[in-house]
């Protein structure tokens, strides 16, 4: 069988630099791509460009959040290679399209979704291979490295870019993406063990497992849980449609050239990597999980605000700061969670925290270009005058991102709600059926008082810790 053979390719056992290689390769090759997908997107939407790049991003995220439950379970049976082998392909596919065919490079973009679930498989692998006293460290890694990919790739794309133009920038993107699918395909062993994989063979996939809905039909069951999850919600959803858009808008309304876009980029990965081991680590032992989500909460209040008012190239640098520290959010209501759940609870609350942010990496993007275009902002020009003119008679606009200022609006709702989060909790309504983790694969009798492990739990559902 196809998935067999694949399995068998491989080199040593699995490893965490495994999972960090592939992450980094295909979201290098991604991050090449900034300055170039700019200016194809201006020219292959000259109207209503904000609006049809939210469009894209949005069918592609919902789509993801469509598929993810149903690869996820189907990687438990199959093997975490070769699911990762597939996501990667289909994401890494629309590259070489981008200078042959732009309206099939946007196209094939977003019908890509259906499979851009690398970042979930990736942490299934590395839940295969790690103690649960590892995992954490090892979820760090690979959202560093995620991070560390995207600090110098848009600045090297932006310098090749200037000097011998798109085309090259789109070959070696997807010279880099065919090794990163190669790499997966000889290089990187199967996570999932034998005993697991086999045994897993006869047990059929139900609706449940597959259905993207089913964990958010489960928050209401607990107070506490619910509250962190409309947190997640109202603040997520500004955070997606901002990363959809925030550089076609650096260079639509602020006026940076690729350049200023790439070195703006380096430096919030930069500030948000240390954020997010340093300073994290710091709030967390000094004002606790909740204080520490109430500060990102804020730092993602001004930071927005900042956005949606600021129209000076000083201000953006200087919410770009704030950008990265409330990067320092979504780690902490990770943590937040682990503390408020019961142990055999955790995977499903996890999936319900993914399962929203999935769907707001959907909501978010159409939402963001839907406002863009109601307030007719639209890109004129992508390679603006450094100096750049204004005529007399053309005034600024008082609000120049007001999507910017919707997400900020969604963002003290979120404080609001996550002021009532309780710092301790016991929950006394189980968030979801364990049935399913702790019911034996043979069917013979256990002892369903025993709490199940975390190989037990789900581990997509785990890909929150991101």
């Amino acid at each position: 069988m196809l998935f067999k053979h694949i399995r068998q390719r491989s080199l040593g056992r699995a490893r965490v630099s495994h999972a960090v290689a592939v992450i980094f390769l295909e979201f290098f090759s991604w991050g090449l791509l900034t300055t170039p997908m700019l200016t194809v997107l201006h020219e292959t939407f000259p109207q209503h460009t904000f609006l049809m790049n939210g469009l894209i991003q949005g069918v592609k995220g919902l789509l993801s959040f469509v598929s993810a439950p149903l690869i996820g379970a189907l990687s438990d049976i199959w093997g975490r290679k070769s699911f990762l082998l597939l996501t990667v392909f289909f994401t890494c596919a629309p590259i070489p399209l981008m200078r042959i065919s732009p309206w099939w490079f946007f196209a094939l973009m977003s019908v890509s979704g259906l499979f851009s679930v690398t970042f979930s498989v990736i942490f299934a692998y590395v839940a295969d291979i790690t103690e649960e006293h590892e995992r954490s460290k090892a979820y760090g890694l690979v959202s560093a490295t995620f991070a560390a990919s995207l600090v110098t790739s848009p600045a090297i794309g932006a310098f090749l870019s200037a000097r011998y133009g798109d085309s090259l920038v789109v070959l070696l993107a997807t010279i880099i993406a065919v090794a990163d699918i190669l790499f997966v395909l000889l290089v990187v062993p199967e996570s999932l063990p034998d005993k697991m994989r086999l045994s897993s063979w006869g047990l059929p996939i139900s609706w449940e497992q597959a259905d993207p809905f089913a964990s958010l039909r489960k928050v209401g069951k607990d107070s506490t849980v619910l509250l962190i999850c409309v947190t997640v919600f109202l603040s997520y959803l500004p955070e997606a449609g901002q990363y959809s858009s925030f550089f076609l808008y650096l260079g639509q309304v602020i006026n940076f050239s690729s350049e200023a876009i790439a070195a703006y980029i380096a430096m919030v990965g930069i500030l948000s990597i240390i954020a997010q081991t340093l300073l994290l680590s710091i709030l967390m032992k000094r004002i606790g999980n909740k204080s520490t989500v109430l500060l990102g909460l804020g730092f993602q209040l001004l930071q927005l605000a900042w956005y949606g008012f600021g129209s000076e190239p000083w201000m953006m640098w200087a919410a770009g700061t704030v950008a990265a520290l409330s990067s320092i959010t979504f780690p902490a209501v990770s943590a937040l969670v682990s503390h408020c759940t019961d142990h055999d609870q955790q995977g499903a609350v996890q999936g319900m925290i993914t399962g929203i942010r999935g769907l707001c990496n959907g909501l978010g993007p159409a939402l963001f270009g839907f406002i863009f275009y109601l307030f007719n902002v639209e890109l004129k020009e992508m390679s603006p005058d450094p100096n750049p003119v204004t005529p007399a008679t053309e005034e600024k606009s008082v609000i120049p991102g007001p999507p910017f200022l919707f997400g900020a609006c969604t963002v003290v709702l979120a404080l609001l709600v996550a002021v009532f989060i309780p710092a301790q909790h016991t929950p006394v309504v189980k968030t979801c059926s364990t049935r399913i983790m702790t019911e034996p694969v043979s069917g013979g009798p256990e002892n369903g008082s025993v709490p199940a492990s975390d190989d037990d739990i789900e581990p997509l559902l785990q890909d929150s810790s991101l």
